[in-house]
């Protein structure tokens, strides 16, 4: 899921480019009453797929920059005040990394050595869980914009920035990503990154407020968990690992876990799930991706989501969806 804040200023843009932003949210199956409501989730696939078609559709190749500069950090939510009232942006990043799932649990930002090398260089890296959702150009575009655009609000300006990364090749024109980011811009790297001088993580913001940075962080951490530390999402995380290479099984995630079966079951019990719920979620999401944003054949399919045979996956489908893997990826097209 990701925030519904997330799509801030996709109506206007829709409707400037001539396109009808309800039919959009319609067709992804994303009610329009969620953009009223910026702490709304929504499915982040959806999502991601409805900005590629927008910009597809609408001839719009910088959608996700044009989008990213309609907003700012206020979308991050009750996390954007304890990332504006740190002292430093090495702390502002911290925070970002550690509550990022609050804006999505399938995105985050980190501090990395630098991809290429270069001595008093580091990666600021925006990454999507490929295993959660598949990659999306437009969205990955309007992460790093907006990652861009905060920066440059938050230290006044693009001092220290040396290149960013894409990984994916260019959308749009090349001129259009050297206006947006004012510095050299690579493609078909690993990661999505901004390069930045090691020294402007010590950095110091003239706003910051340590009591009130304190009073945020307590917030976030009593009223928002981190889902990764449940065990449910541990489990979640084993079965997409191993999903159409192992055959999955309850004994299985409770080795991996070092757990017995039993108590596993019990854990999972207490957050309101089980072993096999989880593994038809994943399956489902694996599954839906799969046929939705490739043509590989749909007996592949089946063997890539764990099933022995296309007819279960046919099954598996209607019950998900209500229409067979044909109908659904031909719905999606057209």
């Amino acid at each position: 899921m990701i925030r519904a804040a997330s799509l801030r200023g996709f109506v206007a843009l829709v409707r400037e480019l001539g396109g009808d932003p309800e039919a959009y949210l319609g067709r992804f199956g994303i009610p329009a009453s969620m953009l009223e409501s910026a702490d709304g989730l929504i499915p982040i696939t959806e999502h991601d797929l409805m900005l590629d078609a927008a910009a597809a559709e609408l001839d719009c190749r910088d959608f996700g920059l044009r989008l990213a500069e309609s907003q700012d950090l206020t979308i991050l939510g009750p996390l954007a005040l304890a990332i504006e009232s740190s002292a430093t942006v090495a702390e502002a990043l911290q925070c970002a990394s550690r509550f990022m799932f609050i804006h999505s649990p399938a995105l985050s930002v980190d501090v990395e050595p630098d991809p290429r090398r270069r001595r008093g260089v580091v990666a600021l890296t925006y990454r999507k869980d490929l295993r959660e959702s598949t990659y999306s150009p437009q969205a990955i575009e309007l992460g790093v914009g907006l990652f861009h655009h905060v920066a440059a609000h938050l230290v006044g300006g693009t001092t220290g920035l040396r290149s960013v990364e894409f990984p994916h090749q260019p959308i749009s024109p090349v001129s259009r990503y050297l206006d947006f980011f004012g510095v050299d811009v690579k493609f078909g790297s690993t990661t999505a990154a901004l390069r930045v001088e090691r020294q402007l993580l010590a950095l110091r913001f003239a706003g910051a407020d340590e009591a009130i940075r304190q009073i945020a962080l307590d917030y976030l951490a009593r009223h928002f968990p981190d889902p990764h530390s449940q065990l449910s999402a541990q489990v979640r995380r084993v079965l997409a690992e191993s999903l159409g290479v192992v055959v999955p099984s309850l004994a299985r995630s409770g080795r991996l876990l070092a757990m017995h079966p039993r108590t596993l079951q019990r854990r999972l019990a207490q957050e309101g799930t089980t072993h096999e719920a989880i593994l038809d979620d994943v399956r489902r999401e694996a599954a839906h991706r799969y046929i939705t944003t490739t043509d590989l054949p749909l007996g592949q399919v089946a063997m890539l989501v764990g099933f022995s045979e296309q007819s279960a996956l046919t099954h598996a489908v209607r019950r998900w969806h209500g229409t067979s893997p044909r109908e659904l990826r031909a719905r999606q097209r057209a």
